[in-house]
């Protein structure tokens, strides 16, 4: 008779084989953070977070994923020797950024990033472009505002990252409280410093209760993210990509979990969610060719190849 834990595994497998998407692309998610800050971080042991990390990134390629986009900021966690070994381990590709983060009642931003004007800034992204971190090269810019209207600070950093995008040509995710507003405020920064609109990834879209301004900033050519799927919120955001399906802008739309989530600040790391809730419980809902320009052709295209 077969056991019970093989018995499982075999389970997950056939779920794994019914729900793959195969050479997908999960464009928001996490597996550090530190929510210590720049003031105040925390001290965690790398082998610890990769226990807790490796089974659910192996269990996640078996649905077919390919690339994660790692959207932990820097001071915030930002661990990019963690990340390459973690990639090397399980063979899933593992994207870092660059930029500021201006959220979390501003305790991820350094203390250079309070004096500096906004070309000085992107200097510093577009090094980090250039050369690196810790051997690991950004492939996209994380940054955030704090709410609407934006404060002088939320301006500067937008700046930057737009001023950045336009060099290296690399895409912008904002994380933006503040709503449709705050996300219009930023697309009309970018197209001050004529950065392409295309490049703009509006974070945290399902905050945004008013259908309207997901239309108007997919129509405006950016990007309009509904992350956090799980549970919980599986119907807004099916609502969310039925509505943009419904207005011809399905090719503007990305989802993704902002799930895992070790938290360096809290002993044992707290709870660490998985990554394969959207393919077994959200996506099935949504036709094969849906999936597809989800999780395949839209990341591509909003992130790169």
């Amino acid at each position: 008779m077969m056991e019970r834990r093989e018995f499982l595994l075999a389970l997950a497998g056939a779920a794994a084989d019914g729900q793959a998407i195969e050479g997908s692309v999960l464009v928001h998610e996490h597996i550090l953070v530190d929510f210590g800050g720049v003031k105040n971080p925390s001290k965690y042991d790398r082998g610890e977070v990769i226990r807790r990390a490796r089974p659910h990134l192996e269990e996640l390629k078996k649905f077919g994923c390919v690339r994660m986009l790692e959207c932990t900021p820097q001071g915030l966690g930002r661990d990019p020797l963690l990340m390459k070994i973690l990639s090397e381990q399980t063979g899933l590709e593992i994207w870092i950024n660059t930029g500021v983060y201006g959220a979390a009642n501003r305790s991820g931003v350094p203390e250079w990033a309070w004096q500096e004007n906004p070309h000085q800034l992107a200097k510093r992204f577009i090094e980090e472009w250039k050369k690196g971190v810790d051997g690991v090269r950004p492939r996209f810019i994380k940054t955030a505002v704090n709410g609407f209207p934006l404060e002088e600070l939320d301006r500067r950093l937008i700046e930057a990252a737009a001023i950045t995008s336009v060099e290296t040509g690399m895409t912008i995710a904002s994380h933006t409280n503040g709503g449709g507003r705050a996300a219009e405020a930023q697309l009309a920064i970018l197209d001050k410093t004529k950065c392409p609109l295309s490049r703009f990834v509006w974070v945290h879209a399902q905050n945004e209760k008013d259908h309207a301004y997901h239309e108007r900033v997919a129509r405006a050519g950016a990007w309009v993210e509904f992350d956090g799927v799980g549970p919980k919120t599986a119907e807004w955001h099916r609502e969310c990509v039925q509505f943009m399906e419904r207005q011809g802008l399905l090719g503007r739309t990305l989802v993704s979990q902002d799930a895992g989530w070790y938290h360096a600040e809290v002993a044992g790391g707290g709870e660490y969610r998985g990554y394969t809730f959207i393919y077994t419980d959200f996506l099935p809902a949504f036709p094969a060719e849906m999936r597809r320009r989800l999780m395949v052709e839209n990341p591509r295209a909003a992130f790169g190849r």
